[in-house]
């Protein structure tokens, strides 16, 4: 499958659903938010939220700090 993840095109991806793609990238799911052409996906669904090739992807990590 091919997607744009964060404005980067990136081929032969296995996921098939938003937490296999963050399992595949080695991105914790604790702290991500996960946007699919351009419509905000909730944590609950990243189980079962499909990807289709050619969907565009960003992922945003929340970094705390003070």
């Amino acid at each position: 499958m091919r997607l744009k993840i964060n404005g980067e095109n990136i081929d032969n991806l296995r996921a098939a659903t938003i937490k296999e793609l963050l399992g595949e990238l080695k991105i914790e799911t604790g702290r991500v938010a996960v946007e699919v052409n351009l419509a905000v996906v909730k944590k609950a669904d990243f189980e079962t939220f499909r990807l289709k090739d050619g969907d565009v992807v960003e992922i945003v990590n929340f970094v705390g700090g003070g």
